[in-house]
């Protein structure tokens, strides 16, 4: 027995994990000295210290009144991802609800998740408390550092006071979308649906290929999820850092040990552009995962170029899907295809939800056993989720060969006269401009077609605003698009507005745009 962790040290092979609890358990019994998560020059988090700190955070909650059921906030910075992987697997060790939330929401935005959940209380760490940036709670919810809880426990090592076991189709998990298109809604996910597809042999684990794996994803977000359970189920440990900066990141992409980088497309962009990754060896970098948005072509084949030996692999799900996806490695002769599907089924139907044939344009669905479903919102669960299938809000089509084409999200589509455009597609022509660092497309109103295409761009690094005025842009794209799709308005702007998960916010780019005379 291990005198840290309670559990057997030599567990080869187990039955698999139906809670997140005994997933950590599982994992610290296999390999409790290895580093699990490491913030760079901050701090490193040992499975057995993982599991000892939640242990301890547990039984601090229990103390404090904290039950089964209920939901515990959790706002914690960059910096302090040991400390919120921790406070998070306290919380369901404890029986309760974790409900990420980034340290960067505005006050109101903070205050309308933690009331919408009825959180117990927030959790917090010793840079997002009363003297660093946590904004505001509600009247009655007080927030409390991890650090203060668990004190007294770690110093009477009252870490095997009995536990509540949870159960497979507990709630687990609320996590809150980006709020993109509307207010942001809460998504629970269960016990079963985190542990969905989780190893249960040390052979098993993934991303053997690596010593680390790297990201500078938020907490609070769904990639930022993926990346605490990729911690948990891969055989690296995870790598991030207190801040992204192409600098700090290139030198860690680098570094020795680090084969497996996962970016989104704006961090990929703005890692490219800096030229910090030139004259460095990158050879040693196999995997490259981007996410959250759709990675333009262009983009992947500038990647594939910078790290030779990597595969480029682009992933598309939701935090409503998850863990369903599609997985697509980078394929020449499939520049806009986003890949097939993994843990789950993947399907393309019509407004009653009736499967269209391939070659078909029609809305997204994505099934995953254990589904997920919108916390307190019956209508827009009833809306979105199906009988285990979820409805992405995007348009696309099937290949012949199952591959997934995406048309456009929803919202995002521009209907032009008679046409119908997509800005995804108009946003891959604009990405093989030279001058272009990022490109946005948005509708914007014509007097005469109903709405046209607008486009904003940033230039990149040594390209003045000039190459990119409207005559230019479209003498450009005129061989690459239709002459419908071609933008009526451009913009031309220092940087893009995004959410934490690295999103476009379309809504506020289109506020940009005069009304035309």
């Amino acid at each position: 027995m291990s005198r840290a962790t309670g559990v057997p040290r030599r567990a080869v092979a187990a039955p698999a994990a139906r809670t997140v609890p005994e997933l950590l358990d599982w994992r610290c019994a296999l390999h409790p000295d290895r580093v699990a998560i490491e913030v760079h020059g901050v701090d490193q988090l040992t499975f057995a210290s993982w599991r000892a700190g939640a242990l301890a955070v547990a039984a601090a909650l229990r103390r404090a009144g904290v039950g089964p059921g209920d939901r515990v906030a959790l706002v914690f910075a960059a910096r302090e991802w040991t400390g919120y992987a921790v406070a998070y697997f306290g919380v369901l060790r404890a029986g309760a609800v974790a409900v990420p939330l980034s340290d960067r929401l505005a006050p109101a935005q903070l205050e309308y998740a933690v009331r919408h959940c009825a959180a117990r209380l927030v959790l917090h760490g010793p840079l997002t408390g009363p003297a660093g940036p946590l904004p505001a709670v509600p009247t009655g919810v007080a927030p409390l550092a991890v650090a203060d809880l668990v004190a007294d426990d770690l110093a009477a090592d009252d870490t095997g006071a009995p536990t509540p076991p949870a159960r497979p189709g507990d709630l687990a998990q609320i996590l809150y979308t980006s709020g993109t298109t509307g207010r942001p809604k809460g998504v629970g996910a269960s016990h079963a649906n985190l542990v969905a597809g989780a190893p249960n042999h040390p052979r098993r684990l993934a991303l053997a290929h690596s010593e680390r794996f790297l990201h500078a994803f938020p907490i609070g977000t769904n990639a930022g999820q993926t990346m605490l359970f990729n911690a948990l189920t891969a055989k690296p440990a995870a790598l991030t850092l207190p801040r992204f900066t192409p600098a700090r990141f290139a030198r860690l992409v680098t570094a020795p040990g680090t084969g497996t980088v996962f970016l989104v497309p704006s961090m990929a962009i703005e890692l490219l552009d800096s030229g910090a990754l030139r004259g460095r060896d990158t050879s040693g970098v196999m995997l490259i995962g981007s996410t959250a948005a759709a990675l333009a072509p262009a983009v992947a084949t500038r990647l594939a170029t910078t790290f030779p030996a990597a595969t480029i692999v682009n992933y598309y799900s939701s935090t409503e899907a998850a863990p369903a996806q599609t997985v697509m490695i980078f394929d020449p002769a499939r520049r806009a295809a986003v890949g097939r599907p993994a843990d789950g089924q993947l399907m393309i139907a019509d407004e009653q939800g009736r499967p269209l044939p391939p070659g078909s344009v029609g809305e997204v669905w994505l099934r995953c056993p254990h589904p997920r479903s919108y916390y307190r919102d019956g209508p827009a669960t009833e809306a979105t989720f199906r009988q285990g299938w979820v409805r992405m809000g995007d348009l696309g089509r099937l290949d012949a060969d199952g591959y997934l084409y995406l048309a456009d999200r929803h919202q995002d589509m521009i209907k032009s006269g008679a046409f119908k455009i997509s800005s995804l597609e108009v946003e891959a022509a604009l990405h093989e401009h030279p001058a272009v660092g990022e490109a946005a497309v948005v509708a914007v109103p014509h007097p005469v077609l109903g709405s046209a295409v607008g486009v904003v761009l940033v230039p990149r690094a040594g390209h003045p605003p000039h190459e990119l005025t409207l005559p230019t842009v479209r003498a450009f794209l005129a061989d690459r698009l239709a002459d419908y799709q071609l933008p009526a308005r451009v913009l031309v702007a220092e940087t893009l507005p995004r959410n934490e998960a690295g999103k476009v916010l379309k809504r506020t780019l289109a506020a940009l745009f005069d009304p035309p005379d």
